[in-house]
């Protein structure tokens, strides 16, 4: 039977670390045909020592990397790189973001043999049957591979929803309870993802590259196993579900709300501002039941126009109406916003300041997220989005158009790094990122987030007393004595506390 090595190469912290639920249901169907192993780099800082002595035991058929892209690039160069260096007979398998939106530049590396495009349960299984005689690669699904010098992209592979009867093996990741954390939702936070996909086709996300604009909700039957297992076999006494966007179609919601009333688990998940508003008073009634703490709710822009650019599908005064929404049902509203697009930069970013502070007036316990705006190149979106419509032209200083990078190594950099993180972009002045800077340190100061744990209550007082004023009176220039007190305190952000 063929056996594979599954890797997630490092991209946190290990107290972050969340069950690595994509190479959990690779394992399932691998499983299927032969055996698997998963080593995640989060848990095991020596992951590549350990992939390495683990091929040289012998066995092993594939190795599969999940690569996110961003922080995850360059330990995921570093592993390839020594199993091609030390055993250049097995072929090396990544999967994921990285690989799906960027599918020519993950193969132009000499260590990728194949690149798995959106979903690859059934791609990775079919590939390693594949490698052992069971067929040509030619006609795997979602596969991309080289011939020569040539790079071969197979047919993509039709969106698969999640098998009910599915039991993801945690028994390979050693002892589960490790990947459960102490988070402000509870001492021992299970990571979980329920549904795949988002039927929405926001022209910024991956989840749209990625899937398509297929989604999946999972049977009600099935959550509630695999909330069990969590809850009473691992002791998770909360839940972070990762779907894409949880609260997708009412009708469907209600039996999966019930499943949550019944476990009282106290959870967050992703969700967006108009299917929150367009939910029934009976719906909420049972949202509060429940027990749904905090929802990220990705905002992106005051801006309607701006809005429409990014097909996102909502306005502006529905992220006010939630925001009070949220305020009455006790539910922290987390919203997310990209500043400093490509066009009117200064003016979009000040506008998105103000509209900030009214929603802090609506409702002062929202969260508050300040991404920079950093759109997928042309050809990183879905297949059926490219070349549809005209995008912001993505002109640098000076304003000659952005060259994105050809290779992993150039996309590991660190500017573009930031770029995928969305932290920075070519077109920011340094007045710019400056002062978007200060915006943030004041906000954060003056409204710490909930999910900061570390940080004591009476520091938290101490650097909200400090930044009143500047937020009062709109001083956001310079803060330096809020830099300087963060230096003793360290302030952690919504973004960072809530992975």
């Amino acid at each position: 039977m063929p056996h594979t090595l599954l890797i997630n190469p490092t991209i946190t912290s290990r107290s972050s670390a969340r069950f690595p639920l994509a190479l959990l249901n690779l394992a399932a169907a691998l499983d299927r045909r032969g055996s698997s192993r998963v080593i995640d780099g989060n848990v095991d800082r020596d992951f590549i020592r350990t992939t390495l002595h683990a091929l040289d035991q012998g066995g092993v058929d594939a190795v599969g990397l999940s690569v996110m892209g961003g922080p995850q690039l360059a330990p995921s160069i570093e592993l390839s790189q020594a199993i091609r260096q030390r055993h250049p007979q097995v072929p090396i398998v990544w999967g994921g973001y990285f690989p799906t939106l960027y599918t020519d530049t993950a193969l132009a590396a000499p260590y990728v043999d194949y690149a798995i495009r959106a979903q690859g349960e059934q791609t990775m299984a079919e590939l390693v049957g594949a490698l052992g005689g069971q067929g040509p690669v030619e006609k795997i699904a979602g596969l991309s591979w080289k011939r020569g010098d040539e790079h071969v992209h197979n047919p993509s592979r039709h969106f698969v929803p999640g098998d009910p009867a599915l039991q993801l093996p945690y028994d390979k990741l050693g002892d589960p309870r490790q990947y459960l954390a102490r988070t402000f939702l509870g001492r021992r936070t299970a990571g979980h993802q329920a549904a795949l996909g988002c039927r929405f086709r926001c022209t910024f996300c991956g989840v749209n590259a990625m899937f398509g604009g297929a989604t999946a909700l999972p049977a009600a039957q099935r959550l509630e196993r695999e909330l069990k297992y969590l809850k009473y076999e691992l002791g998770a006494d909360s839940v972070q579900f990762f779907d894409h966007n949880f609260f997708d179609r009412e009708v469907e919601m209600i039996p999966l709300l019930e499943v949550m009333a019944k476990l009282e688990l106290p959870w967050w998940c992703y969700a967006r501002a108009d299917a929150l508003l367009n939910l029934s008073e009976s719906t909420w009634k049972l949202v509060r039941k429940s027990r749904l703490k905090m929802a990220y709710i990705g905002a992106e822009s005051p801006s309607g126009k701006m809005l429409k650019e990014i097909r996102k599908g909502t306005r502006p005064d529905q992220t006010l109406e939630v925001a009070e929404l949220c305020r009455r049902n006790g539910v922290i509203p987390e919203l997310s916003f990209m500043v400093a697009p490509p066009v009117d930069t200064e003016e979009e970013t000040e506008h998105t300041f103000e509209f900030i502070r009214e929603l802090k007036r609506i409702n002062p316990a929202s969260e508050i997220i300040v991404y920079i705006y950093t759109p997928l190149p042309e050809s990183a979106k879905h297949e059926t989005d490219r070349g549809k419509r005209a995008s912001m032209p993505l002109l640098d200083l000076n304003g000659e158009p952005v060259v994105f990078p050809a290779t992993p190594e150039e996309w590991a950099q660190p500017q573009w790094v930031d770029y995928a993180c969305h932290a920075d972009a070519p077109w920011l002045t340094d007045k710019l990122r400056k002062r978007i800077h200060d915006f943030v340190t004041v906000l954060r100061c003056r409204y710490p987030t909930v999910q900061d744990m570390r940080t004591p209550r009476w520091a938290k007082h101490g650097l909200r007393t400090m930044a009143s004023w500047r937020y009062r009176y709109r001083r956001y220039d310079q803060p330096w004595e809020l830099d300087l007190a963060n230096r003793w305190v360290k302030l952690r952000m919504p973004q960072v506390s809530s992975l």
